[in-house]
């Protein structure tokens, strides 16, 4: 079964509606993965892998106004929602339909600049991402980068207890902040959301130990392998081929 339809339209319109809730520190988020994405004074191209609805190709396109981005998505309703978004960016935004765990789109016309994603990649096993670490260094120009953040596997026990707790604190804070009540929380705990405290995790998050990635990375040729910001099993890391 594809990613797509594992995802399914109803979580893409439960992500919609809520996306700013579940996701910890969703701003901060976006504005290190923007930042660490090389300048360049020439047109490049950025591959944006599981877009959504297109905040984070927003926060890169206006800080990078150089960069063209390429919005890949299992979602239509997802990216029919980006093209809404980056309206005011369409001469520099292409959406494109895929499937993650498929080969068929990893190669380009263009030579790739960076790729970034957010919340994707853990919805592919050990092997899809060795896979996919490796597809990426290849298609990368000399010096280019890769930016994930994404869920992790907690090493242990204790680690798996405090994500789920410090997730469901961060949720719970940020539904009163940003609705003044608690009914995105309590929707985030209807669907279990939060992974780490689900006694049974939907199959479609696979999420991998740190340490592990860490070394695929290296393994796929990747150098500068770097952790920016980490927070209730979140974490974001970047890696550069070499120049």
């Amino acid at each position: 079964m594809t990613i797509e339809r594992r995802w399914g339209d109803g979580v893409s319109l439960d992500f919609l509606k809520y996306g700013d809730i579940f996701v910890p520190d969703r701003e901060e988020q976006n504005r290190i993965i923007a930042e660490l994405i090389p300048p360049s004074t020439n047109i490049t191209h950025v591959v944006d892998i599981c877009c959504g609805e297109g905040r984070l190709a927003r926060e890169i396109l206006q800080r990078h106004p150089n960069v063209v981005l390429h919005g890949y998505d299992g979602s239509a309703v997802m990216l029919e929602k980006a093209k809404q978004l980056l309206d005011a960016f369409m001469q520099r935004f292409e959406p494109q339909l895929f499937d993650l765990a498929s080969m068929e789109w990893r190669t380009f016309s263009y030579k790739v600049h960076a790729f970034v994603s957010s919340l994707a990649i853990h919805h592919l096993d050990d092997g899809g991402k060795k896979c996919l670490f490796q597809s990426l260094a290849a298609a990368l120009v000399p010096g280019g980068s890769v930016v994930i953040a994404d869920l992790v596997q907690p090493a242990s026990a204790a680690g798996r207890r405090l994500a789920a707790k410090d997730w469901d604190e961060i949720v719970r804070k940020r539904s009163m902040q940003l609705r003044g009540t608690l009914n995105a929380f309590e929707r985030f705990q209807t669907l279990n959301w939060n992974y780490y405290a689900d006694p049974s995790p939907d199959p479609m998050d696979m999420p991998s130990l740190l340490t592990d990635q860490l070394h695929w990375l290296a393994c796929a040729g990747f150098k500068e392998i770097d952790i920016h910001w980490m927070k209730a099993g979140h974490v974001i890391l970047s890696a550069s081929v070499p120049g």
